[in-house]
């Protein structure tokens, strides 16, 4: 089982930027896919960037792409979410989650209790 704490949220102007982090327990992290969800006010979850265990494998969507950067230190049991450029529509809490490849987030993953992140325009 895997334990994940984020931390880093905040309060920060339009094209400000913000660094998210999430720190795993256990003594598998590698082995597992990380991922960055959010979810804004009165709307679903949804995806915001994925790495595999290897860190060859990044994703994003195509909202947060060229803005967002999801990186990982194994060494460090930690995940983290570089955002730049913001916008007041990125506002949402933001959860870690992990999974083993080919798992489903949903019924699968190992999820964070999650971080605000507030951008005023």
């Amino acid at each position: 089982q895997v334990q994940l704490v984020e931390s880093g949220g905040g309060l920060v102007q339009a094209g400000g930027s913000l660094r998210l982090s999430c720190a795993a327990s256990g003594r598998t992290f590698s082995t597992y896919v990380m991922g960055w969800f959010r979810q804004a006010p009165g709307k679903e979850r949804d995806f915001v960037a994925v790495i595999t265990y290897d860190s060859f494998g990044r994703y994003y969507a195509d909202s947060v792409k060229g803005r967002f950067t999801i990186s990982r230190d194994n060494a460090k049991n930690t995940v983290y979410l570089q955002m730049n450029s913001l916008k007041a529509e990125d506002t949402a809490v933001y959860y870690c989650a992990a999974k083993r490849e080919k798992m489903d987030w949903k019924t699968s993953g190992y999820w964070g209790q999650g971080t605000q992140v507030t951008v005023s325009s």
